[in-house]
């Protein structure tokens, strides 16, 4: 079990990852970890074995990591007595092998409750409010829209139903959220006036002109299905019901901000159900969520790892991605997908998640881990893209495979949109269901949110901000943003790296791809461009019942927040 470890300043290379030696002369100041663990010990017991729920406390989660890491040092330390006494023993008989095996049980006892005990984790200050780094990108630049209903949500959690059904997650409310967000991130006051100003930002900053989208051109939804994820398994797929959820509860992009954002395409920008490709490469699309869009939506193509049962299948194109990292030289090559190369628009829909084993959170760029037909990992002779994530390599300034997923031309540079679905948010892998927020405006209740924005890094940050606000352990690992400043650095980045994810060697780096930056305070959450400071984030907050009327899109009593 992990102690908390210390703080590091959260930019600029990380100077000071070493951990600290012990002081020889105050070898009393060991006892002081034993004696905190016996302490946390006892009263995580006294607390939740009246009451079991208590282990969710604030205070229960501050002491649990002390308890444990206190129980496996004792065990340890008491096992290596008992051995050390064996060994004796059978020195004494002259069992000279069996007292060896005992001598290396002693020592590996001791080395053990040692590694479970010394390891620090490294943790990041808070960072500096309202110093924005990059160039902000959108047809409103650097504008995040963050739309919150409590009326879209209403479930009473695990064992009541599932949140994707019907009964839960109101349809109705998530598509006049998607409305409401699509209106103001383009400042229009009607649905198709909107995409079309969207659309005519991305293709005049791609070199197509100031036009709209044309009948015919392709679009590509990126979806989170993570909790799905067949391709790990190696399990064969024999029949229907081998797409059925194996994780009801896990907090995958939900079927009603799929279907809602598939209206809006369909019904106010005229896109052909056959023109778009919604799914993750990585993951089998499951029935539950597979029935409800082909309700609706029957011509649509579902992407997923194997194209069974009405399905499209991922398959790698012959378009390359180049990591930008020597660790990368003679490795498997990686291609995008055949799906988003013959695109012409990727929207990017992902999930407000926290990512408890690997890179902190999981929001538009880490969603990108699905976007290629393979396992993210080193396996299979590929580019090991956990490698260079936060918990693997702390601190900050250091190379970041996400920047190349984010300035890659068939991938991050292919999209229109970035949206996240925050009706449900929760843990990655950590565990298998979302959780009910306490931090305002949410108040004990579920996220019931969506984020939109046209710039990458400006919506991950806000999303950032969020998760580090209202949980102190993933989000907090040292370098958990550095993606983030060095996508908005990506021209000249902290770590030095050349980002070239096109171009086998090094030939033209990526620009900035968007702008950082952290808001002022908890309460008031704003950023340079809400105070008139700075050209970084602004960031507009509507809560409440979405209007019925998309014309009264920014209409009191709705406004919870909007900054303009």
């Amino acid at each position: 079990m992990l102690l908390t470890g210390k703080r590091h300043p959260p930019s600029g290379r990380s100077r000071s990852n070493k951990l600290f030696s012990r002081n020889e002369k105050h070898r009393w100041c060991r006892l002081i970890l034993p004696i905190m663990g016996l302490f946390a010990l006892i009263w995580f017991l006294i607390r939740v074995i009246p009451k079991p729920s208590r282990a969710t406390y604030p205070c229960q989660r501050v002491a649990f990591p002390l308890a444990s890491a206190f129980v496996i040092w004792l065990a340890g330390i008491l096992g290596s007595i008992a051995a050390v006494r064996k060994a004796k023993r059978c020195l004494a008989r002259s069992r000279y092998i069996v007292c060896i095996v005992f001598a290396i049980v002693a020592v590996g006892s001791i080395w053990l409750a040692q590694s479970f005990t010394t390891e620090e984790v490294l943790l990041a200050d808070e960072m500096a409010s309202n110093s924005p780094v990059g160039v902000a990108r959108g047809v409103c630049p650097g504008r995040v829209v963050w739309v919150h209903d409590p009326d879209a949500t209403d479930w009473d959690g695990p064992k009541h139903g599932y949140w994707w059904e019907p009964e839960h997650t109101n349809q109705a409310a998530v598509e006049r959220m998607m409305t409401r967000t699509i209106q103001t991130l383009a400042d229009q006051k009607n649905t198709p006036a909107a995409w079309d100003k969207l659309f005519k930002y991305f293709n005049k900053t791609h070199g197509k002109g100031n036009v709209g989208y044309k009948p015919g051109e392709k679009i590509v939804i990126k979806v989170n299905l993570v909790g799905c994820i067949k391709v790990w398994a190696r399990q064969p797929v024999e029949d229907i019901e081998d797409y059925n959820l194996r994780s009801v509860d896990y907090m995958n992009t939900s079927p009603q901000m799929i279907i809602a954002l598939l209206s809006q395409l369909t019904d106010h920008v005229g896109v052909k159900q056959a023109d778009i490709t919604v799914g993750d490469t990585l993951c089998y699309f499951p029935n539950e969520f597979y029935d409800m869009c082909r309700a609706r939506f029957p011509n649509v193509h579902y992407l997923e790892y194997l194209g069974k049962f009405g399905r499209t299948a991922a398959k790698p194109s012959s378009v390359p991605l180049y990591w930008s990292t020597p660790d990368a030289a003679g490795k498997e090559p990686d291609y995008a997908p055949v799906s988003y190369v013959q695109a012409d628009y990727l929207i990017n829909l992902a999930n407000l998640k926290s990512h408890n084993d690997q890179a902190g959170i999981t929001l538009c760029a880490k969603n990108h881990y699905g976007s290629l037909a393979r396992r993210p990992t080193r396996l299979e002779g590929y580019y090991d893209m956990h490698k260079d994530l936060p918990f693997k390599t702390p601190g900050m300034g250091h190379y970041r495979p996400l920047v190349d997923l984010m300035g890659h031309k068939h991938i991050g540079g292919k999209t229109l949109l970035y949206l996240i679905d925050g009706l449900y948010a929760g843990k990655h892998a950590k565990e298998r269901s979302p959780r009910k927020w306490n931090t305002a405006p949410f108040n004990g209740d579920w996220t019931s949110s969506i984020f939109a924005s046209q710039d990458p890094v400006a919506i991950d940050s806000v999303g950032f901000d969020l998760l580090w606000n209202e949980w102190d352990d993933a989000p907090h690992r040292l370098g958990t943003n550095d993606y983030l400043i060095e996508a908005a650095l990506a021209n000249n980045p902290p770590s030095g790296s050349f980002y070239d994810p096109d171009h086998k060697g090094n030939v033209a780096r990526l620009p900035s791809l968007g702008v950082y930056e952290h808001w002022n305070n908890p309460t008031d959450k704003q950023y340079s461009r809400n105070l008139g400071t700075g050209k970084g984030i602004e960031l507009i907050k509507l809560t409440g019942p979405s209007p019925k009327t998309s014309a009264k899109k920014l209409a009191e009593p709705f406004i919870y927040d909007g900054y303009k």
